[in-house]
């Protein structure tokens, strides 16, 4: 009798064992299923990188073969006689882009303290909105605008105040004379440190944000200032999101192609003046695509390769500069 009353616990046991082992099963298989499927998510993303990469090489090949490095730094563009260079347009690309650079990250970090640490709290959504909103603004108004509304306001106002005063000093007065139009390779990075300042902003902010607020207090509490907390404080704790911001505006300003075209004046040549018009392998590529054949083609996908290894060449210096300052700063600690 006590064998038969113990027999019903012993069949439950067995039969919960058998739950256990069943979804321990069932577990793995999902998690086995869960693991390929990211996977494949994040083959798909090297699988079209390498796809881009190689397409970019066997269309730029036949340019590549004719010219060889000389393509890289020559400023020949000449369609009709097939002599192609690629200099003036990386000059245009890289110029455009550090002009906004040199005006959009000082601003964008201005504006993201202010945001996080002195904006008043009534204030601090409607002016973050404001900010987040002009990254949504489409690349082609900010064309028209900077060729309708700012290149006149420019040629009238901005460029004579800048020759004026710029112009007149040595070593820097080169860059600011010339004829004034209000178009060229500075107002091409105008018109980028506008259209990247809300990224690099945005991104600062977010990573203002998430410093523990213990700290800021603590460091207030010892009778810092507001500038001693964001130096000693909040920049070493968010460098590397900091360094992250300025990389996604820069890389938006390498790339732009629409604004650009409509403002830097799409020529063939490099002045020493930033006013005189130029030209960036972006534009170049949209104002020369559509009716690009052969050689000149084969020439235009050799810009967007080269535009690509700029790219990367500037990714790779912001990760190597991160790992530096990490370990400058565990070097320190």
């Amino acid at each position: 009798m006590e064998n038969a009353a113990q027999t019903p616990p012993m069949m439950d046991t067995s039969l919960q064992n058998e739950r256990l082992l069943a979804i321990a099963r069932s577990q793995r298989v999902q998690d086995f299923i869960f693991h390929k499927v990211t996977l494949v998510f994040a083959m798909t993303v090297l699988v079209a990188l390498i796809g881009i990469i190689v397409s970019l090489i066997i269309n730029a090949w036949p340019t590549l073969e004719k010219f060889g490095l000389k393509f890289f730094y020559t400023v020949e563009w000449d369609i009709i006689n097939e002599e192609f260079g690629a200099a003036i347009a990386i000059f245009g690309t890289l110029a455009s882009a550090t002009i906004a650079l040199i005006i959009a990250v000082p601003l964008s970090f201005g504006i993201a303290l202010f945001l996080t640490e002195t904006c008043p709290l009534w204030l601090r959504k409607p002016l973050g909105t404001a900010v987040e909103l002009l990254a949504a603004v489409p690349s082609i108004i900010y064309g028209m605008f900077g060729l309708f509304i700012f290149a006149p306001l420019f040629a009238q106002y901005g460029q004579p105040a800048l020759q004026s005063t710029l112009g007149q000093m040595p070593l820097i007065g080169q860059f600011f004379g010339g004829a004034m139009n209000g178009i060229g390779i500075l107002a091409a990075g105008l018109i980028l440190s506008i259209m990247i300042l809300p990224f690099i902003a945005s991104v600062m902010r977010d990573v203002f944000e998430i410093v523990p607020p213990i700290l800021r207090e603590s460091a207030y509490g010892l009778g810092c200032t507001t500038w001693e907390v964001v130096r000693n404080i909040v920049l070493p704790y968010t460098k590397t999101g900091v360094i992250g911001g300025i990389m996604l505006g820069l890389g938006r300003a390498l790339g732009e192609t629409m604004a650009v075209t409509f403002v830097i004046g799409n020529s063939q040549r490099i002045g020493a003046s930033l006013f005189s018009p130029g030209s960036s392998i972006a534009s170049t590529l949209a104002n020369e695509f559509g009716e690009a054949d052969n050689l000149h083609l084969s020439s235009l996908f050799a810009l967007g390769l080269v535009l690509f290894v700029i790219t990367f060449l500037v990714l790779a210096a912001a990760k190597l500069l991160l790992i530096r300052l990490e370990r400058g700063q565990g070097s320190r600690t």
